[in-house]
């Protein structure tokens, strides 16, 4: 028997290069190794888009389709959107009622999107218990491990907290303590040099055409002590370096002398980045075109999935309500 895992992505828009760096690129290959669910979390998107959810059911769609042109597969996977399987938010209630105030309120993630994001009133019971549902997807499928980034690590630690707790409350081990599948690129920085994120705006997404692509390289943070073609680069503090280590790891150490020796400027590694991106990028929008002509097919995807979790989930919300008294 293979070994379960489970990750999700929130619909809040493109997916961008970061995600596929991030998560994406890891996902396919863990498909081959393990009993994979990965779910579309409409709920946790809805979180911070409660004010304008009218893009929302878009997101849902384009986002599976990124997953699918990207080499994720209904064959290997299980591939479903969150709402449609009604056991998430059973188990998130029933983990809520056990899970400390204090708990939520000092996890960093949690800190950091109040303090960064100006946009979107965040200051809601839902948003604070984000990572309370998240234990709950991730538990209902008893997930050996979950596929994460180095950002999440506090939210896996709060869902093994959780896990944790219910066992020993109802003197029953029902869930497992997931362990965290790190991704090899721990993090690609968007085009300012922060996380790459649709909430800051700062990121190149799959389905960008060339020439967005090479307009927003050519926008990139890159040195801020190479001002002239003459000054001497800085690699290891250029944000531009750090694509090349992604998506040209071999060409990083040329790059890196000439770029110290003073003899290549920005201008030159932007333009070179760009034809990089453009060309890395047409198979997984071709792919991506392939689907979108073929809407009943993905539509069929999801279906199948919800289907296949829904089994899951309800194997393991049966235990849970027999453990705690519920009928």
């Amino acid at each position: 028997m293979k070994k379960r895992i489970f990750s999700g992505m929130r619909p809040t828009g493109k997916l961008h290069l970061g995600h596929l760096a991030g998560a994406l690129d890891n996902w396919v290959k863990l498909q081959d190794d393990y009993e994979c669910f990965f779910m579309i979390a409409d709920w946790h998107a809805l979180m911070s888009e409660y004010e304008n959810p009218q893009n929302l059911k878009e997101s849902v769609f384009d986002n599976v389709v990124d997953w699918l042109a990207c080499g994720l597969s209904p064959e290997k996977s299980t591939i479903f959107i969150q709402s449609h399987v009604k056991e998430h938010l059973d188990l998130n209630f029933i983990f809520s009622v056990i899970t400390p105030l204090g708990l939520l309120e000092r996890c960093p993630t949690y800190k950091e999107q109040l303090r960064e994001i100006k946009s979107r009133d965040l200051h809601t019971y839902g948003f604070l218990g984000y990572p309370v549902l998240q234990a709950a997807d991730i538990l209902l499928y008893k997930a050996s491990g979950v596929p994460v980034g180095e950002d999440q690590l506090p939210h896996l630690e709060l869902t093994r907290e959780i896990a944790r707790k219910f066992n020993h409350l109802y003197k029953d081990n029902i869930f497992p303590e997931p362990e965290a599948i790190l991704t090899k690129t721990k993090r690609l920085p968007g085009l300012d040099g922060r996380k790459m994120s649709k909430s800051y705006d700062n990121f190149i997404a799959l389905s960008d055409e060339p020439e967005i692509i090479r307009k927003k390289v050519q926008s990139m943070f890159t040195d801020p002590q190479k001002i002239k073609l003459a000054d001497a680069g800085h690699p290891d503090r250029c944000n531009l370096f750090n694509y090349y280590n992604v998506f040209a790891s071999g060409k990083t150490k040329e790059i890196a002398n000439l770029c110290r020796k003073a003899e290549r400027g920005c201008t030159s590694c932007k333009k070179e980045i760009a034809d990089i991106l453009v060309e890395f990028l047409a198979p997984i929008q071709e792919r991506r075109n392939k689907y979108l002509k073929n809407k009943d097919e993905i539509f069929d995807i999801l279906d199948q999935g919800a289907k296949k979790a829904s089994q899951a989930a309800s194997a393991t919300m049966i235990e849970v309500k027999n453990i705690i008294g519920l009928i």
